[in-house]
């Protein structure tokens, strides 16, 4: 029986401290017909050396270099042109994957006929995982993604055409990219599968270039934009996103303080 190749998709720049972790969360995968295309996009520390030295230990890592620094949105497109597998699977290198999420994913994904779907999301910062959890609909329709969203990147699988008639936009200058790429696939489909199973975890930190609110609510303005809708519309559906984005923080720090309760 043929099990389909999934190639996971992994922009790196900078994230020496954590890209192995996150390598072998593939590395650990129940599932074993994948590969992995890990585009570091011309870091300046050693991660592209931690990659080389982890890729070493299994030949269906492959890395690639940009020149120059070209932004996540264009290392995630370079590593779709390069994919080989029938899906694409995507995972950040600071983001952990549960053993069975290539597995689970992509079998939830037939049952379904689906060709676009993501996961439940849990979340950890500082080593300690919070108690909370980002759910994901069964079927998330694209009227339910315009109010925010929550199709966490490192938990989207998606096949390979789809993804590649619906790149990320990467010459829009600070713009949640993945967001308008959902946007764009969702609205094609008509809906996303959502496998609600916590199989992605989050790693939560400051240094995010969407971290502080306004730089994240224009950059959800410009997915928008991006998207097709006027600025008006593009502004009223900011001022609904930042509220659910600000009710989805609390949560999750909430979440985080009882974790920390429960471990004193």
């Amino acid at each position: 029986m043929y099990e389909s190749l999934v190639s996971v998709v992994m922009p790196s720049y900078n994230t020496a401290g954590t890209v192995e972790e996150s390598i072998q969360s593939v590395l650990s995968q129940s599932y074993a017909n994948w590969e992995l295309i890990v585009v570091d996009d011309h870091s300046a520390d050693a991660t592209a050396e931690i990659i080389k030295r982890t890729a070493g230990r299994d030949p269906r890592v492959r890395l690639f270099i940009n020149e120059r620094n070209l932004g996540a949105a264009a290392a995630r497109n370079r590593g779709i042109h390069e994919a080989a597998g029938d899906y694409i699977a995507f995972l950040d290198s600071d983001d952990l994957w549960h053993k069975d999420k290539l597995k689970n994913q992509l079998a939830f994904m037939q049952d379904n006929g689906a060709d676009i779907s993501y996961t439940a999301t849990a979340y950890i910062k500082n080593g300690i995982r919070s108690n909370y959890v980002l759910r994901a609909e069964k079927k998330l329709t694209y009227k339910n993604l315009l109010k925010g969203n929550i199709m966490s990147c490192s938990s989207v699988m998606v096949t390979r055409d789809t993804m590649r008639r619906n790149l990320f936009p990467a010459r829009v200058f600070r713009i949640h990219e993945d967001y308008a790429a959902w946007l764009l696939i969702v609205r094609e489909k008509g809906f996303a599968c959502g496998l609600d199973e916590p199989l992605l975890i989050y790693r939560m930190s400051g240094n995010s270039k969407s971290s502080g609110r306004t730089a994240s609510a224009a950059m959800n303005y410009n997915a928008y934009r991006v998207t097709g809708y006027n600025f008006f519309l593009s502004f009223l559906f900011t001022l609904r996103y930042t509220k659910h984005s600000i009710s989805k923080r609390y949560k999750i720090k909430a979440g985080a303080r009882d974790a920390r309760l429960l471990r004193s």
